[in-house]
């Protein structure tokens, strides 16, 4: 949790609170972190965390966008700001898509 935090602190991102998810929660097997804060305006925003080997395509992008929507079912609430930090080889046509749907895509290789 803290190596997120200063990390999104490096990119001027501040949250009121942040609190984390597990893909169980959701009925999803996915190995990703998921986290649900606050903004200093009031806006929730969904923060992902992706760590893997292989590559993420865009069939993984749709999967990952669908994770949005049952973050938002279950917590109930709408969720304005959507980022997403990707320590994985990504492929060009699922990061445009997933900008596309103004998600805020943060690539590290």
């Amino acid at each position: 949790m803290k190596e997120i935090v200063e990390y999104l602190q490096g990119k001027n991102l501040i949250f009121k609170s942040l609190k984390e998810i597990t893909p169980k929660e959701l009925g999803s097997r996915k190995k990703i972190t998921l986290y649900l804060g606050v903004d200093m305006k009031g806006y929730y925003a969904l923060v992902m965390s992706l760590e893997k080997k292989s590559r993420v395509l865009k069939k993984e992008a749709l999967e990952l966008m669908a994770l949005h929507e049952k973050v938002e079912r279950y917590m109930d609430t709408k969720i304005m700001k959507k980022y997403i930090i990707i320590k994985a080889p990504l492929c060009s046509k699922a990061k445009s898509l997933m900008e596309e749907h103004k998600w805020k895509v943060w690539h590290e290789t």
